[in-house]
């Protein structure tokens, strides 16, 4: 098992920024992949980015990729998702969530283990 726990959203205005972590504790092994995901009201939740224990990220859609950035601190087993820049339409529940051998850290199904979200609301 492995226990997810979301921190550092909150309300900002456009073009603020927000810092989210993700603190994992439990059987976290080597190999275990750590992905964001995001939910807007009525949308399907979506892939922000991920992060392999070797450090390679992928960030899942060109509106991310500049404005966010995923890192992680292995002491402290938690990663960390920087927003800037932020917009109306990155208003929503983030959530992040851990599985191991991941092929594709974008897709929902390749995770096991979700935190419970954050909310995170960006106004105009």
């Amino acid at each position: 098992q492995v226990q997810l726990v979301e921190g550092g959203g909150g309300s900002v205005q456009a073009g603020g920024s927000l810092r989210l972590s993700c603190a994992a504790s439990g059987n976290t092994y080597s190999r275990t992949d750590i992905g964001w995901f995001r939910q807007a009201p009525g949308k399907e939740r979506e892939g922000v980015a991920g992060i392999a224990t070797d450090g390679s990220s992928t960030y899942c859609a060109d509106s991310m990729k500049g404005r966010f950035t995923i890192s992680q601190d292995k002491a402290k087993n938690t990663v960390m998702l920087q927003m800037n820049n932020l917009n109306p339409e990155d208003t929503g529940m983030y959530y992040c969530a851990a599985g191991r051998y991941i092929a594709d850290r974008c897709q929902r199904r390749e995770y096991d283990y979700w935190g419970q979200g954050i909310q995170v609301t960006v106004s105009s």
